[in-house]
Formats: structure tokens, sequence, C-alpha cells
């Protein structure tokens, strides 16, 4: 198995030059992300990002490159925010931390549906390439601890295999959250789901 690598982490933060700014970059991050999160990329006009954040386009243009170069700012933001190291990492390893990651993970930000990382799979065609990069090392970094996991229970099935099957089922349970329906539903599919897992 790979070793985990951290992908959450930005190698770009622009310098201002000129009048030092007055807002927070983290406090910006904060408020695109939900507009973003309720329209998506393409109907997330700059005029609501300039409402949400109350930071004008020259403010924002000093920060960040374009819509593209903050989206993808507040996808790292929102990664590391909501990292599943301690929903993964609890000792002793196993199933139970599995179930927990797939029972909490797709619902941990109150108020939004599903997982932002997993929504942005859906608009890969009109978001800058590198988020379709960092999205793919969140999903690896997250296959890495969930095989260990895997590992530690020593199934009958090759660990990367059922690993696999896990995260599928996990994109499948974010997704669904778009849908009408309740905790309790998504808890039920979980508990059948690990049942099933248990015995492979």
């Amino acid at each position: 198995m790979s070793s985990i690598i951290e992908p959450y982490g930005s190698i770009r933060y622009n310098k201002g030059m000129g009048r030092p700014r007055h807002f927070s970059r983290e406090g910006v991050l904060e408020k695109a992300l939900p507009v973003f999160w309720k329209y998506g990329f393409a109907h997330t006009s700059l005029q609501r990002l300039e409402r949400a954040t109350g930071v004008n386009k020259s403010g924002l243009y000093s920060e960040f490159a374009d819509k593209g170069d903050l989206y993808l700012e507040s996808l790292r933001h929102y990664m590391k925010a909501m990292r599943p190291d301690g929903l993964l990492t609890g000792k002793p390893l196993g199933w139970k931390n599995i179930e927990l990651f797939l029972k909490r993970g797709p619902s941990r930000v109150e108020g939004r549906k599903g997982c932002f990382s997993i929504n942005s799979m859906n608009q890969f065609a009109v978001l800058p390439p590198k988020v379709q990069d960092v999205v793919s090392e969140s999903r690896s970094f997250i296959k890495d601890l969930i095989e260990r996991n895997v590992e530690a229970k020593k199934p009958s099935m090759k660990p990367p295999l059922l690993a696999e099957m896990i995260m599928t089922f996990f994109t499948g349970i974010a997704m669904e959250q778009h849908l009408k329906g309740s905790k309790t539903s998504t808890k039920r599919k979980v508990d059948d789901f690990m049942k099933i897992v248990r015995k492979l």
C-alpha cells in the first residue's frame, strides 16, 4: 500500500501589492464556500461572491487570480477543515472507524448537503484542471486510511479492492444527500452495508 501523503496544503498564496488589504483570506474562503456549495461554480457570479464576502472585485482579485482560483482555494480550505483523520485513525483500527466515517463524513457541515469535494466531481468540465488533481489526491488519501482499517481486520477480500468499494459507497451516499431523505435512512443503509462488508 502506498504511503499517505497530505493533500490539503496550498502552494499558492498571493502577496497583495499596493494598499494593505482590509480582509482576512480565511474569512473570504469561509464565506465564499457556502456560495459555491449552493449555486455551483458556473452559477456563482462575482456579484454573489462580493455580497457574501463583503470584499469587492478588486480586493478579491488582489488575493485570488480569478473565480476558478477562489473555488480551488475554497475547496482546499474545506478539505483542511473536514479532514477525515479523526474518523479513520481511532485505535484500534477496524470496522468501527469505517462505519463512523460513512455515517458522519457526508453530512458534517450543518445546513449543507453532501460533501463539497464530491459535489466538485460533477463540475470538472467547467472547473480548473487543478481542482480535479486536488480531489483525486484527497480521495487517494482517504482510500489509504480506509485500507489501513480494512487490513487490520484481515478480510478474505483483498484490502485495496474492499477499500475501493467502500469509497464508492461513500460517494453514493454523499450524492444521495441532495435527494429528499432522512438521517435515519442513511444510517440504515450504512448499517446494512457494513453487515455485508464484515463478511467479505
